[in-house]
């Protein structure tokens, strides 16, 4: 069986399916490998490839008509929402994931005993308090926390609001025989930029 395509693919490309292909730019190469349109290969070169997304976008479909063997119009705009939707599900379920994800390290050290340590040492500091006034709101915290056993480390950063002021709380923490210990705990206060030293350091004000 000849594998040159019909006749039909060799005609001008009908204006209407002459548009954007979302298939094409969501799924770029799996899109073009399934639709023999091996260009779309390119997408997998670092800085061309982002490029070639919109490309395909653009293209996509001229490309498509031509390189593929299509019964009709319908039958190739059948093909292609196909593509469409399956690139949509694709990526809403890649978002979920990483979503999901994100918002789990999240919970993961806003639950951990050095943030939960490191927020109780800010509340009860009088100088932190003082600064910030009373009470305080602490926001999610960002940075990592890593257990090997009985010992571990942490280094965080989170938000601090008070009713005089707002700033930022770094923290470092170790965990010696299952027992967490602050070492460093410093506020950074957002309106001048100074650093008030908590725990691990001269208490008062550096630049």
């Amino acid at each position: 069986m000849s594998n040159t395509p019909p006749l039909l693919h060799r005609q001008p490309i009908p204006a209407e399916i002459n548009r954007w292909n979302w298939g094409a730019f969501l799924l770029n190469w799996i899109w073009g490998i399934g639709n023999q349109t091996y260009v779309a290969l390119l997408t997998l070169i670092p800085v061309v490839g982002l490029i070639m997304i919109f490309v395909l976008g653009a293209k996509g479909s001229a490309w498509a008509w031509r390189n593929g063997r299509w019964d009709s119009i319908e039958h190739f705009k059948r093909v292609q929402r196909r593509w469409a939707i399956a690139g949509v599900a694709v990526w809403l379920g890649a978002l979920l994931l990483g979503g999901g994800i994100f918002f789990g390290v999240f919970q993961i050290l806003k639950h951990s005993e050095a943030y939960q340590m490191a927020v109780a040492k800010l509340e009860a500091s009088p100088v932190a308090k003082s600064m910030l006034g009373s009470p305080i709101a602490t926001g999610t915290p960002f940075g990592q926390v890593s257990i090997n056993g009985a010992s571990g480390r942490a280094a965080l950063n989170f938000s601090a609001t008070g009713p005089k002021a707002a700033g930022v709380v770094f923290v470092e923490a170790v965990k010696r025989d299952g027992v967490w210990s602050i070492t460093h705990l410093a506020l950074k206060l957002n309106d001048s930029g100074k650093v008030i030293e908590l725990i691990g350091g001269a208490k008062g004000d550096s630049t």
